[in-house]
């Protein structure tokens, strides 16, 4: 395909173990400003259910924008070549392919497509190894420049969504609220920072449960938080979790607004009819979700409709544009090369992304502008780019189409 040949994508299959290398193999120093620029990307493209297809998306994100870049002169004049690799979501299967990796060609840059288990697998082996990355799944200290120096978090993370979280159910007027979250790392950590952001807020919470996310029922969780008083529910799911747990409390007949968080706009489900969904049911009629601007469409964002429309030529996007974070890592590279003087050395890369001019010079989409510092490497998003919205059909990934 004429695209895939200008952006120098090489995608490797399931059972490889190496990256396409150029030049002569190197696993100890930088590549040289003389050979293209070398991102990998680990991806669970074989895992199941939502995890494959929003793996898929994230994947279609990347190699937009490196469609994008190269036409525009790549990084720092390099042509920029993206190795896929396919750890079918799994931590261990991610170690390995990433260990691999480095015997054959160190790369430039590392992204991954999550969860926040494979995240935690191979930052400490990136750190090592010297190598400059971008997470898509937080964990509790991926946003630690301390932990992780040349780590960077392109997706908001638990502490970015309760700001908005708290400032929605304060403009509807919501005082006594519920909150649920599943047992994963991302969900436990969740649990924790909205419940001290209600607090703050000087909101009532009435109750903090979790669930199993190998659970098929969440009816006794949510009848204690009924039994609390709670007003309002705060929901945390991902993938089936949260069609068990919008039929548990269909079950329980509580009738109740829900406020769903990213991760529940990143479960397909919600965006799609019966059978295979519950959009137009029921089971959402009181919920409203978090999402990002850019997942939802407007005819008038250059910038979103760029990075939609390179997908769409390049691919099928199989899931919502929330998963679509790793567009926005290349125009920051782009933009810390020039402020660095050159796209060869991680830690000068990294100390450019800490500057505020080249995060407004950034030509990112998914979010219109990171925050990085020196102390945060998360995104740190201002809140005017989170939105809530009742489910709707996806088309190309986004929500709100006419």
């Amino acid at each position: 395909m004429k695209l895939r040949n200008k952006a120098l994508i090489t995608v490797i299959a399931a059972s490889s173990l190496t990256l396409a290398a150029c030049g002569n193999s190197d696993t100890t120093g930088t590549n040289s400003a003389d050979q293209p620029y070398q991102v990998l990307l680990t991806a669970g493209i074989s895992g199941q259910g939502a995890l494959a297809a929003n793996a898929a998306t994230s994947v279609l994100a990347t190699k937009a924008g490196v469609e994008v870049v190269n036409k525009e002169g790549g990084i720092d004049g390099r042509k920029v070549e993206l190795t896929v690799v396919d750890d079918g979501g799994d931590a261990t299967n991610a170690v390995t392919k990433i260990r691999a990796s480095l015997t054959e060609k160190k790369p430039d840059l590392v992204l991954n497509s999550g969860p926040s288990t494979v995240s935690a697998a191979i930052l400490p082996i990136l750190k090592q190894n010297k190598i400059l990355s971008f997470n898509l799944a937080p964990t509790a200290d991926s946003i630690n420049p301390e932990k992780f120096p040349l780590n960077f978090d392109l997706a908001p993370g638990a502490r970015d969504g309760a700001r908005a979280i708290v400032a929605h159910a304060k403009e509807k007027g919501y005082k006594d609220i519920g909150l649920i979250h599943g047992s994963s790392a991302y969900g436990e950590e969740f649990g924790q920072v909205v419940g001290k952001a209600i607090g703050a807020a000087s909101l009532k919470l009435t109750g903090n449960v979790e669930y199993e996310i190998t659970a098929l029922d969440m009816t006794a969780q949510l009848q204690s938080l009924k039994n609390s008083g709670a007003k309002a529910l705060v929901v945390d799911a991902y993938g089936a979790p949260l069609g068990y747990l919008l039929k548990s409390l269909e079950r329980l007949g509580w009738n109740v607004p829900v406020i769903g968080n990213s991760s529940v706009a990143g479960t397909n489900l919600i965006a799609t009819t019966p059978p295979t969904g519950v959009l137009g049911t029921p089971a959402v009629k009181n919920l409203v979700m978090q999402v990002f601007t850019s997942t939802v469409y407007d005819p008038k964002n250059d910038a979103v409709n760029q990075m939609v429309n390179t997908m769409a030529s390049l691919g099928q996007i199989k899931s919502t544009l929330i998963i679509s974070d790793n567009y926005d890592a290349l125009p920051l590279i782009v933009a810390a090369a020039k402020k660095a003087g050159g796209s060869t050395d991680p830690q000068k890369l990294a100390d450019a992304l800490i500057e505020p001019e080249v995060q407004k010079a950034a030509k990112t989409a998914f979010l219109d502008r990171y925050n990085f510092t020196a102390d945060d490497h998360g995104p740190n998003p201002d809140e005017s780019e989170m939105k809530f919205i009742a489910p709707t059909k996806i088309v190309n990934g986004q929500f709100g189409h006419p």
